[in-house]
């Protein structure tokens, strides 16, 4: 018989990888894939738990879809990643309608458990591998992401403990791929289309810790000789690994984005290290105004953590007085979530949540002023464009610059009644600008 298989993918691009991976390898297992979950024969939950928002996400997922078991076709329903490797009793104990679980290291073994699902009625099976197990290279992969761009999985696992992160329990310890195996799956993805590449890890400066004679900059130099690759974006760079060689590879090499995904997450010292984050307000600092003294073009965007436990008012102030010396040009807060099992869920001086929603509040109004003034800056300038796709009916595409990553960051709209392709890079004149994207105007039609 043949089996549609459908998709849902939550939480972190990373996680998005492993989605890609496992209908890869239930494509080439014999099953088809399909887009509408009511036609599915089988329903796979790729799900997140990082914080409290990310769990209530998974499980209304799961059971949204699980509904098809009953209005649709659905025979067996698979729930994989995050979720599924710290909870996996109780989802089988308070969700009789999933059929399996599979953890965040056992993915690749996902068409053996979805045929046993299928072929042996009653089995609800369990595939959990040790966190530790290497990465398993050379699977097949289908992409999600648009055609022209993709995200490139660099090491699993975290060595990092924050005490407020449940990663390491979930992930296992740092592990880096083999370099010449990364460089060999950018080489398919060039040939396959994609002009820009993505770097992710929990930590992607920590790569190569665990391997001889590696490191990011030396990947970096290695993918950049592939033909084809335009821009190689870098996510998730702790600043305690941003060293002086990195900077200078940012800065010299013409195909890595002047961009740089620095989750700092405070700037008070007192929390910094209850968090046992390695950073100091002032080495923050130092290593932001070396990265604009080095790199003046660079675009820096951050992520932040409110309420944490024991957060006074004046650690906030000092967080807030920090975000508005800095002004960077994008930044993400969260209200910290008290996980299970964590150091930082033990401790007691914990801050009400109306409290950690103001305080987000007050700081996004901050974030706000600071980048519609950023935007505006740009007025005047020429900046080059990858473009995304067309407002239906209107003559103006959707494109991002070099300063925004996929779908978090902002967009460049342009008039233009010419014909462009996704994934056409093009010189645009930024003519006009608001709170946090971009409208400009062809300059170049091609510019690559």
């Amino acid at each position: 018989m043949n089996y549609l298989v459908a998709f849902v993918s939550l939480g972190c691009d990373k996680n998005l990888v492993d989605s890609e991976h496992m209908l890869g390898i239930l494509h080439q297992g014999g099953y088809t894939l399909t887009g509408d979950e009511a036609q599915a024969d089988v329903l796979v939950v790729n799900t997140c738990c990082f914080i409290e928002d990310a769990k209530k996400e998974s499980i209304e997922n799961i059971l949204e879809v699980a509904r098809y078991k009953v209005d649709g076709r659905c025979k067996a329903l698979i729930v994989t990643g995050c979720m599924a490797q710290r909870y996996k009793q109780e989802i089988l104990d308070e969700i009789p309608e999933v059929d399996a679980l599979v953890g965040t290291t056992s993915y690749d073994q996902i068409v053996e458990v979805v045929n046993q699902v299928l072929n042996e009625k009653g089995i609800r099976p369990q595939n959990f591998d040790i966190l530790d197990k290497e990465f398993v290279e050379e699977m097949p992969r289908i992409l999600t992401t648009a055609g022209y761009f993709a995200y490139v999985k660099i090491a699993e696992g975290c060595d990092n403990h924050c005490t407020y992160c449940i990663i390491p329990q979930l992930r296992g310890k740092y592990r880096s791929r083999q370099m010449h195996k990364i460089k060999q799956e950018v080489e398919k993805l060039a040939k396959d289309g994609v002009s820009e590449i993505i770097l992710v890890a929990q930590d992607t400066t920590r790569y190569g810790c665990d391997l001889k004679d590696v490191s990011l900059v030396k990947l970096i130099r290695e993918i950049s000789n592939v033909s084809g690759i335009e821009w190689i974006r870098i996510l998730y760079c702790y600043p305690e690994g941003i060293t002086d060689e990195l900077i200078d590879e940012i800065k010299t090499n013409p195909k890595v984005c002047k961009y740089l995904d620095m989750p700092i997450q405070h700037a008070s010292d007192p929390i910094l290290k209850r968090m046992a984050r390695k950073s100091t307000n002032a080495y923050l600092k130092q290593v932001l105004d070396k990265l604009r003294q080095e790199v003046p073009q660079i675009a820096i965007r951050t992520t932040l953590i409110v309420g944490f436990p024991g957060e006074t008012a004046e650690d906030f102030n000092t967080l807030c007085d920090f975000v508005k010396e800095m002004q960077f040009d994008r930044l993400g807060v969260f209200t910290y979530s008290q996980e299970e099992d964590t150091p930082a869920a033990a401790y007691e001086d914990q801050i009400d949540e109306a409290v950690k929603q103001k305080r987000k509040e007050v700081l996004m109004t901050v974030q706000h002023s600071i980048s519609e003034k950023l935007t505006h800056q740009k007025i005047g300038q020429v900046m080059e464009v990858i473009i995304e796709g067309k407002l239906t009916d209107e003559d103006v595409y959707i494109g991002r610059t070099y300063q925004d990553a996929p779908d978090i960051d902002g967009q460049v709209f342009i008039h233009y009644s010419g014909q462009l392709i996704s994934g056409d890079y093009v010189n645009v004149h930024i003519v006009d600008a608001n709170d946090y994207d971009l409208i400009g105007e062809i300059v170049d039609e091609h510019s690559k």
